[in-house]
């Protein structure tokens, strides 16, 4: 709490520094047009008339005045713009008074014979229209060879942070675009980790509506944050792109580059890397949801009417964990990673072409120390677990989106994703068991070596046709897909299981495994949907959707006890098991949508059918049925209102979801012989009652954010892993329905300046409040994990030449067990952490970056601290600063481990992981600019 202490110290500090220093100001006045009328919401800023940096700035108030209060006197360029008038612009010399009052300011309205007026002024920072920023990049400035990432951070209500996560007005961003385009799919770190600083001429931030939205004109109340980067005109001429090479000490390199031509209606790119220091430098990764790189939104896959969850191709599989902290990838093992990636566009006013394919092989070595404690009904046991792990992986991917506008009616569009990958990866494993926290008396050891080849093939296709009729409101659309998902996989199994509690006079028992098995997935879905909306009034709409689904599954498993001349197939674990699931949904719902007010409220039902077979092999006679139907009727409503910057959402619908394929399949996984998992045919969908609210509010003038979020979930028939324990501490799981299981949330986001364009405090406290139901050797266990976080970070940039980005957050996780009240725990996890810029003399910069995690644990007298510092000093040169030199050192206390501790429904684990640590490099990085244009601008420039 010391070190919290003194940020909040910081803060205050800094915020007296601005506001006790000497002769201050106040500079008011009122914006008229030429009739004198007032101008509301007009934006007003304070420019220095040295290199028109921005100072203050403003919205009109209702009466159409402004007031800065608290400025150095000094003179100032004020900056006036007002859409559908010219931009004003008045020199400020203030007196001696407290008070320059400048009076009524007339502006002008733009007419046609203005229109040939060269208006050479200062370009106003920012402007604000409605619910659109538009930030000037030419005057944020940041360091010659920035990415739109340092960019981002300077702007005001914008917010970066570390893992290069961004926040517009206190909400996430979703969607970057580049001229309005997509750039290598939907991930936004892409284009802002990659794309150079002094390629942006503008930033623009709006809330982006739905493609549904989009093609029909009916507001459905849904909204992203979205940022657009509009380039300089000169970079739309010919090519720009940077390459990096380096090398480091302990044998360490990097290689990484892009390249990138645009013109109005054609985007190109190319990127690339290798390295061995635990960089993907891609943050479009195998997590990615695998439903579309090109999706941006639910409609957008062809599935149409409001969400109620269903039917899931591409996911994971259900997770009853609560992690409590992670690192990213530089935090575990040491890997060598090659990547690369083309990114093509094509945008015209009829024709949308949107297209990718990236290649990313990685090569993973991981050791790893886990301690491990597991609750039962009456008593606890500990393992430690020491890991050692070995894979390559290889990825092909590819995206399209095809958008054809046939004519003012009919619009196409065409969907494609495709995936194949393939690798390897060896386990080695020794566990050893105890029933004492003290691990006096070994009880039992496991050690085993698993080895596996794995293949993949995946594809997601699908076809959406738009219809709009010629009365406004009435739409019809149409939607088709085809979907594949083929893997095959073998794994070689070996494993010796030793057990000291069942001594004989011959000493431990002792089994073994030497197993080989084949297995080989298929999993092919088609599926529709229809939908048909018809205006009831202006602001009235009903629509009407219907969604069908066909998947079927087929997982061939042959399992192989290997002997010493033959290999014999063990029928008890292989497993031949096909699953047809079938779904059906039909429904209705009305909606209201007018100046940004949208309220809807809907009905839908909901029709599963399941028809699987099992048996040990496929050629059997004798097979076991599966044929099961579940019926349920789903209800809808949702109100949104969101304009003037103020947004305010409540909601309350049920989902349900259908189980993942792994689970319902009847096959007894022993790949880890101490931990048996098998599935479950006869598992039901589950069903979540969910209820949802928030408003927040930001105001464009202050640049004040706050949000606010609760939401609340009950669970029926939800998918558990009931576990049962044996005498020899053998726990096998199974997939089964439990109800009662509740999630809670809420979250409060508020943000403000502490002197506009110099310091912003950022805040966020959010809490989750879950409680999972399981058995644990039939006795019913309730897990209570209730996490509670707060976070902080102050940007401070008050010049070019430095700027300072600390941040702090704590987390508490507090666990309880029903089953074994003894067990309960609370861990708590600190991380400060901070980003520093700093320009010194002939174009030599320094950056700093530090990030201090501390893990506590006190049921297990657990502390670590980990001060992770890296330094850099880099130095620019050649003509136009094209070429930089630097020296990086990473870690340099050599203090990186890979910690990670996680709770579960009924255990916690501590596991600590070698990683890589202090290293040195020198690299060199050369910038491609582009091709300048004296193509004039016939624009205004507001």
């Amino acid at each position: 709490m010391r070190k919290l202490f003194l940020l909040l110290l910081l803060t205050v500090c800094c915020q007296a520094a601005f506001a006790q220093q000497s002769n201050r100001i106040t500079i008011r006045g009122s914006i008229t047009d030429t009739s004198k009328a007032v101008m509301p919401g007009a934006t007003v800023m304070l420019l220095t008339p040295k290199d028109s940096a921005l100072v203050n700035f403003g919205r009109t108030n209702d009466k159409g005045a402004f007031e800065f209060r608290n400025v150095k006197r000094a003179p100032y360029i004020l900056k006036v713009s007002y859409v559908g008038f010219l931009p004003l612009q008045v020199e400020v010399n203030p007196d001696n008074s407290e008070v320059t009052d400048l009076g009524a300011l007339p502006i002008k309205p733009i007419q046609k014979e203005l229109l040939e007026v060269v208006i050479k002024a200062a370009k106003a920072p920012l402007s604000i229209r409605g619910d659109t920023i538009e930030y000037n990049a030419a005057s944020f400035k940041v360091p010659p060879g920035s990415t739109v990432e340092e960019l981002l951070r300077k702007l005001p209500g914008m917010q970066v942070d570390q893992e290069g996560n961004i926040k517009a007005q206190g909400e996430n961003v979703t969607k970057v675009t580049v001229d309005g385009k997509t750039f290598f799919g939907s991930d936004p770190k892409l284009a802002t980790k990659n794309l150079p600083a002094d390629a942006i001429s503008k930033v623009q931030v709006f809330n982006d509506k739905t493609e549904a939205a989009k093609t029909t004109g009916i507001d459905d109340g849904k909204r992203e944050k979205a940022v657009n980067l509009e380039l300089k005109e000169s970079h739309r001429k010919g090519g720009f792109g940077k390459v990096t090479a380096g090398v480091g000490t302990k044998d360490r390199f990097q290689l990484r580059g892009n390249y990138n031509r645009f013109n109005t209606k054609e985007q190109m790119s190319v990127i690339g890397l290798g390295n061995n220091i635990n960089q993907t430098g891609l943050s479009f990764d195998d997590y990615q949801d695998f439903r579309g790189s090109q999706s941006f939104n639910w409609e957008d896959q062809g599935d149409f009417g409001f969400y109620s969850g269903g039917v899931y191709f591409f996911g994971g599989d259900d997770g009853i964990g609560v992690p409590i902290t992670g690192g990213g990838s530089n935090s575990r093992g040491f890997s060598r990673n090659y990547a690369g990636g083309a990114n093509y566009n094509y945008d015209t006013k009829k024709t949308k072409l949107s297209s990718n394919y990236f290649y990313n092989q990685s090569g993973l070595t991981l050791n790893s120390d886990l301690d491990k404690e597991t609750t039962l009904p009456n008593s606890s046991f500990f393992n430690t677990d020491l890991k050692s792990q070995g894979s390559l992986t290889r990825n092909h991917r590819g995206s399209a989106r095809f958008e054809k506008k046939i004519d003012s009616l009919n619009t196409l569009v065409i969907i494609g994703n495709l995936r194949a990958n393939n690798g390897n990866t060896a386990l080695f494993s020794d566990q050893d068991f105890f029933k004492d926290k003290n691990k006096d008396t070994l009880t039992s050891q496991t050690n085993f070596a698993n080895y596996n080849q794995f293949n993949g093939f995946q594809l997601a296709t699908t076809a959406i046709y738009r219809h709009t009729f010629r009365k406004k409101g009435r739409n019809f659309a149409a939607s088709l897909a085809y979907n594949v998902n083929d893997t095959d996989g073998s794994a070689q199994q070996r494993s010796t299981n030793t057990y000291f509690n069942d001594t004989t006079a011959t000493g431990p028992t002792i089994f073994s495994i030497n197993q080989d098995n084949v297995t080989s997935s298929l999993r092919t879905e088609i599926k529709s949907s229809l939908d048909y909306t018809e205006p009831l009034s202006k602001t009235t709409f009903w629509e009407t959707f219907y969604n069908f689904s066909r998947r079927n599954d087929k997982v061939d498993r042959d399992v192989f006890d290997v002997g010493d001349q033959i290999s014999v197939r063990n029928e008890t674990l292989s497993r031949y098991y096909t699953n047809d699931f079938t779904y059906n949904r039909i429904g209705s719902l009305i909606r209201y949508s007018d100046k940004g007010f949208n309220v809807s409220g809907g009905l839908a039902g909901m029709w599963f059918h399941q028809a699987g077979q099992f048996a040990s092999n496929q050629g059997s006679s004798n097979f076991t049925k599966v044929d099961r139907n579940y019926f349920s009727v789903v209800p809808n409503v949702s109100v949104n209102y969101n304009k003037k910057n103020k947004r305010f959402n409540a909601g309350y619908n049920v989902n349900v979801n259908q189980p993942q394929t792994s689970d319902l399949q009847p096959v007894i996984d022993n790949s880890n012989p101490r931990f048996i998992r098998e599935g479950n045919p006869d598992l039901l969908p589950s069903l979540t009652h969910r209820v949802s609210g928030g408003f927040g509010v930001f105001n464009p003038g202050s640049f004040v954010n706050v949000f606010v979020n609760v939401n609340y979930g009950y669970n029926i028939n939800q998918i558990v892993y009931n576990q049962t324990v044996n005498e020899l501490l053998v726990t096998t799981t199974r997939p089964e329905n439990i109800s009662g299981g509740t999630t809670k949330g809420g979250s409060v986001y508020f943000s403000f300046p502490i002197k506009k364009t110099k310091a912003v405090l950022n805040t966020n406290f959010y809490t989750n409040l879950n409680k999972f139901p399981t058995f644990i050797n039939g006795v019913p266990n309730q897990t209570n994990n209730n996490n509670y976080n707060a976070y902080m970070s102050l940007d401070l940039t008050p010049s070019e030449k430095f700027t300072f980005y600390p941040t702090f957050n704590f987390s508490i996780t507090d666990t309880k067990y029903s089953v074994n009240t003894a067990q309960n725990l609370t861990i708590y996890n600190y991380n400060y952490g901070g980003n520093m810029n700093v320009q010194l003399p002939k174009g030599i910069f320094f950056n700093g970056r530090m990030n201090y995690q501390i893990y506590k644990n006190p049921k297990f007298d657990f502390r670590q601290e980990l001060p992770i510092l890296n330094l850099a000093v880099y130095k620019l040169f050649l003509k136009d600063n094209k070429a930089e030199v630097r020296l990086t050192a990473y870690d340099v206390f050599n203090k990186n481990r890979g910690i990670t501790q996680q709770a579960y429904q009924n255990y916690v684990q501590t596991e600590r992981v070698q990683t890589l640590a202090r290293y040195f490099m020198l690299s060199f990085s050369y910038n491609l600019r582009g091709l300048k244009s004296q193509m004039r601008q016939n624009n205004y420039i507001y």
